[in-house]
């Protein structure tokens, strides 16, 4: 893809964002919050908005400042909102959030404590978005680095591109088939995951999240502010103590690389056993206390767009992601069902009833 079709690509998808995710109308206020590596959205972004009618203004947070910041400042300013960030939010009716790859998951450049003490705003950014109403929407390929990438075995530019591509969806297609599921994801339904002839058995327990790529007012009723993009995903809790079987993972996304297969055994929500041919699984295990090691989160792919390895698998349509034992699970191909119920069946979406 040329640079000329990427910055077409870039402007579909910034209109398609501030119209169909936002809802945005003539008179909103807009804010725009991008790193280096999401200026060219954010460029079509703000000109789309004001083109809306809108008043539209651009945040920048540049890389090297903000990696520095983080390591000079006193430790007891950093990761913290100032009153200038609070008014922003106050003042703000629709928010787009292009992060930089230094926050994501499985970016180097900041050390793990670095980076989790660089975000500890998160909770009081969302309980003041919550306070302003405001709607908003997280473009997930700023998250896209060199880092991600090498683990991918990819170019930078061909995942940006992919998540991209995967937003020009219909929406309202991935909310009729998530509208399909999510009723039966009740609390205290027994779900039953087989993945290459392993079974596993667990309970639902917890809060069942949606990412139709939609913010309405249902979502800002419920304080569920900020949206994905691309999007295409379904969540909701698991007891954890109540998974008892073996899974099979496929092609899992780990910090040390993609996890080929791996089979995980767990007994009374502990994740017990871990087989793989590959040295990745038990690093990760190691670095987790065994009584962590517990099934905690349920992902269900709706994203027909998407495909496997470009740094979203858990929105790929037909995906299940297990979560909460130390890192995020794949499995392809899998069958679900729960109470009886089929979800999915081998990898393939069924209406259940």
């Amino acid at each position: 893809m040329s640079d000329h079709q990427l910055d077409a690509l870039c402007a579909k998808v910034a209109k398609k964002a501030l119209k169909e995710t936002l809802h945005v109308k003539k008179g909103d206020a807009v804010t725009v919050e991008a790193w280096d590596n999401g200026l060219l959205f954010a460029k079509h972004a703000v000109a789309e908005a004001r083109a809306l009618g809108c008043t539209a203004i651009l945040v920048y947070e540049n890389e090297a400042a903000y990696v520095e910041g983080v390591r000079r400042a006193p430790k007891d300013s950093v990761g913290k909102m100032g009153k200038n960030e609070y008014n922003m939010l106050a003042g703000t009716d629709a928010y787009i959030f292009i992060p930089g790859q230094v926050l994501g998951a499985y970016s180097k450049t900041l050390k793990p404590d670095e980076q989790a003490n660089s975000i500890r705003y998160n909770s009081s950014w969302y309980d003041a978005a919550a306070k302003a109403g405001l709607r908003g929407v997280r473009l997930t390929f700023g998250y896209v680095g060199r880092d991600l990438a090498r683990l991918l075995g990819k170019k930078v530019d061909d995942v940006v591109r992919a998540q991209l591509k995967a937003v020009l969806v219909d929406f309202a297609d991935i909310a009729t088939a998530e509208g399909r599921v999510s009723p039966f994801l009740t609390d205290g339904r027994t779900a039953t995951l087989k993945s290459g002839g392993s079974t596993l058995k667990f309970k639902l327990k917890g809060d069942l999240a949606v990412e139709d790529g939609v913010v309405d007012e249902n979502d800002l009723k419920e304080e569920n502010n900020m949206t994905y993009l691309p999007p295409g995903l379904v969540t909701k809790g698991v007891d954890p103590a109540s998974a008892t079987g073996s899974v099979t993972l496929t092609d899992t996304l780990t910090k040390y690389g993609v996890l080929p297969e791996a089979e995980l055994e767990f007994s009374e929500g502990v994740l017990v056993t871990g087989k793989s041919g590959d040295a990745r699984l038990q690093k990760l295990l190691d670095a987790v206390a065994p009584e962590k090691r517990r099934l905690s989160l349920l992902g269900i792919g709706f994203n027909p767009a998407l495909g496997f390895g470009y740094g979203q698998d858990r929105f790929v349509k037909g995906s299940i992601t297990l979560a909460g034992f130390g890192f995020t699970g794949l499995v392809k191909k899998g069958s679900l069902s729960v109470s009886n119920s089929i979800i999915m069946d081998q990898g393939r979406l069924v209406s259940p009833a």
